[in-house]
């Protein structure tokens, strides 16, 4: 028995033991990360951005059409005298909107709650303009766009059409046309 590995019952005589033998790692080179790794690393991550930027890229295609909205009537134009309010949600049950007839007999509709905190707006006859108490926004009736007031953007406006005496919401309007 003259390894010089063995000790007494077998045991390794030093520190080192035979575990450098068995498990070549150095552990100064372990640190580093090799070219190898490094470049896999690299295409991967390539391939993921890549096919996340193509998801994007489709979901704009089909977001182009825009979303589908319910036809909801609403009410009936013989129901409505000049300056009247009626309440309504469109497109959804959460998504409370205001139909009103101007004093020159136009039917106009749009979102109740106000693009700066969402407090219910409500319009204002006599002034002939859609206002938000919360914080003094105005907002005109013909197009939804802002008067006064804090709000950023302009009330999205509900799209009507009308079928003999009903009214019927067709869609949401979010953008002002210049």
């Amino acid at each position: 028995m003259d390894d010089d590995r063995s000790g007494v019952a077998g045991r390794p005589r030093s520190s080192e033991g035979i575990w450098r033998e068995e498990f070549s790692v150095d552990s100064a080179e372990d640190a580093y990360v090799q070219r190898r790794q490094f470049t896999k690393f690299l295409v991967l991550t390539s391939l993921g951005m890549a096919c996340g930027n193509g998801w994007i890229w489709l979901r704009s295609l089909a977001a182009k059409n825009g979303p589908a909205y319910p036809e909801l009537v609403v009410g009936r134009a013989s129901e409505l005298a000049d300056g009247q309010v009626r309440m309504f949600s469109y497109p959804g049950p959460e998504d409370p909107c205001i139909l009103f007839r101007r004093a020159n007999g136009e039917l106009a509709a749009f979102s109740q709650k106000c693009t700066h905190l969402s407090c219910a707006v409500y319009y204002a006859a006599g002034r002939d303009r859609l206002e938000c108490p919360c914080h003094e926004g105005f907002f005109s009736p013909e197009d939804g766009r802002v008067l006064q007031g804090p709000p950023p953007r302009p009330l999205p406006r509900i799209r009507l059409s009308r079928r003999g005496d009903q009214i019927v919401a067709v869609a949401v309007e979010d953008k002002v046309e210049p």
